[in-house]
């Protein structure tokens, strides 16, 4: 479609005009409970880097990253050093790696004690909770004492869950909920196996 001078000039006025009244609208401040799930690549780059942003704020997060735990991780190594973020693995590689039920809901009780005390700990600005979804999806912990944590949270935390098939009562109570889909993956379509800097 061909846009000419003037009629692009409207458009973008009109544009700036409804982002400028929505700005105004928007005055409160508040720690959000935010969720990135569906089936699509993508959930926990973005959820670190928002965990960047924190720490190029000079702010501090913490990280508790569940299933993924036997897993070589770039994000991990380059977070895990910096001064203001605490990085903590408790997984052990994904469920069908493991096969032991047992073992799987003892090492979700570790990583969610840690996120209860980093959660509870007023030092921290954001807390991600990587993959917490699946750990919930098998029902490894309970949803309503996730959901309690998260309610009685501290005002200003952010706390970033990720993870595919999200509960729909995490997704009633978040504030922002993303859902990754895929629309072409060289995995699926090209046989194309995972890389360094792009899957992990």
């Amino acid at each position: 479609m061909k846009t000419d001078d003037a009629s692009h000039k409207r458009m973008t006025q009109r544009h700036k005009e409804g982002f400028e009244k929505k700005k105004a609208a928007a005055q409160k401040e508040k720690g959000l409970l935010i969720v990135n799930t569906g089936t699509g690549k993508g959930k926990s780059t973005a959820a670190f880097g928002m965990g960047m942003r924190i720490l190029g704020h000079g702010m501090k997060l913490g990280v508790v990253q569940f299933i993924k735990g036997a897993l070589d991780s770039a994000e991990r190594n380059i977070l895990g050093a910096h001064d203001h973020c605490d990085f903590h693995v408790v997984g052990h590689g994904y469920t069908w790696d493991t096969q032991d039920r047992n073992a799987d809901m003892q090492t979700a009780a570790t990583g969610w004690a840690e996120a209860v005390r980093m959660i509870e700990d007023p030092s921290y600005d954001m807390v991600i909770l990587d993959e917490l979804n699946i750990v919930l999806r098998y029902q490894y912990l309970d949803l309503a004492e996730v959901l309690k944590v998260f309610a009685v949270r501290r005002e200003m935390l952010h706390v970033v869950v990720t993870g595919r098939h999200a509960p729909d009562d995490l997704i009633e109570a978040a504030d922002l909920v993303t859902e990754f889909r895929p629309l072409k993956h060289p995995y699926q379509t090209q046989g194309i196996k995972a890389q360094k800097g792009v899957e992990f």
